[in-house]
């Protein structure tokens, strides 16, 4: 039997603001307005998240109040440096050079503007003229496996290398403090981040890295509600319901049953577990569902602990954190998983490649953060 052409993750970095912790964030901003409200810090400081990386820190500059216009153009000013780190890492990890890429996708909700970070990106890093660009834009947390999944048909179908960018200033869209349920927990969660990959053709089986076997979907559109992300004239707001986790605890044993299934590989087969952490409930119901081990969800809480939910840059590094931990051996497979707005799951299934030789423990990855 004829082994199709594939695509090969050959490359990962990862870039982020400077950290505050999460104790800090609540002092200077939360508690001087719901200081006296015991149940919302309770909340705060339960979302399993020890340091977040705010781009935009409210203990130094309060941008609640303003309107989206002037967010956007803050944007641009933020995400092209960090999206550049981030690029450029992958690309060393790599050993590739920013002119031989022929697609560059860029994933994110958190901005836009025309022309794009792609575009700006792209005159920055010397990319060739005749560059593929590609704006995944607005799908949220689970955008990144869409987004492989994007990224690897061009490059199986051209044979050419290809970038995948997440880049997320989730603090840009800080809200006027509130005792709402909902915006304590979006307050307590969200984060900055820039991930990126590269992914080339696997040819001759030359070159470690994470294979894309295969990427599957499923959306609930009656439970769209659960979870929004709506344009407002003060940024972006976050709808989240406490329903969603039961609507994930429906689809998620199918969805990776089905994934599993239709490309012959058995459940003892999947060494890795990259799961998005949206939560701690989520979490924990994810892996009630799956039956994992606590061990197997160790990268994806530590990832929540001290970066926060960076949207669809998490996935990518919590992927980061299991091939770091080398959780997988050559021939092994890891499932990644994401979620959001939809209701909607995204899986992706990967297989560690390896060929004749080890890698260092920083061919595959680097990562950058910004101390000032």
């Amino acid at each position: 039997m004829t082994r199709q052409p594939s695509a090969v993750v050959t490359g990962a970095a990862s870039a982020y603001p400077a950290v505050r912790s999460q104790e800090e964030l609540w002092d200077t901003f939360m508690a001087p307005t719901l200081g006296a409200s015991r149940w919302s810090r309770r909340i705060f400081l339960a979302a399993g998240v020890r340091q977040r990386h705010p781009a935009f820190d409210p203990s130094k500059e309060d941008i609640s109040s303003y309107s989206t216009g002037e967010r956007m153009a803050r944007y641009v000013d933020e995400a092209v440096p960090l999206g550049r780190e981030a690029v450029e890492g992958a690309l060393d990890a790599a050993g590739m050079k920013a002119a031989d890429v022929g697609l560059l996708a860029v994933v994110s909700c958190t901005g836009y503007a025309t022309p794009g970070v792609d575009i700006r990106l792209a005159k920055e890093l010397g990319m060739d003229p005749g560059l593929q660009r590609l704006l995944v834009g607005h799908m949220g947390c689970y955008a990144a496996l869409p987004g492989l999944g994007a990224v690897s048909d061009y490059v199986v179908a051209r044979q050419r290398p290809a970038v995948l960018l997440c880049v997320e200033l989730s603090s840009l869209h800080i809200q006027p403090p509130t005792a709402d349920l909902e915006q304590v927990v979006a307050h307590a969660l969200f984060s900055d981040a820039a991930s990126a990959l590269v992914v080339e053709p696997a040819v001759g089986g030359s070159r470690p890295g994470l294979r894309v076997v295969d990427v599957s979907a499923r959306t609930d559109a009656e439970t769209a509600g659960h979870m929004t992300w709506d344009i407002t004239d003060l940024g972006f707001k976050m709808g989240l319901s406490r329903q969603v986790p039961d609507v994930l605890a429906v689809h998620v044993g199918p969805m990776v049953e089905d994934l599993l299934g239709r490309n012959g590989v058995e459940r003892d087969e999947v060494a890795g577990w990259a799961v998005h952490p949206g939560g701690p409930r989520i979490l924990d119901v994810i892996g009630e569902q799956l039956d994992l081990a606590a061990t197997d969800l160790a990268g994806s809480r530590h990832v929540l602990a001290e970066h926060g939910n960076c949207s669809s840059a998490t996935v990518l590094l919590v992927l980061d954190e299991l091939v770091h931990a080398r959780v997988a051996e050559p021939g092994r497979y890891i499932v990644a998983m994401a979620f959001g707005p939809g209701l909607t799951l995204y899986a992706a299934l990967l297989q560690v490649v390896e060929p004749g030789r080890s890698a260092p423990r920083d061919q595959l990855s680097g990562e950058g953060e910004r101390t000032d």
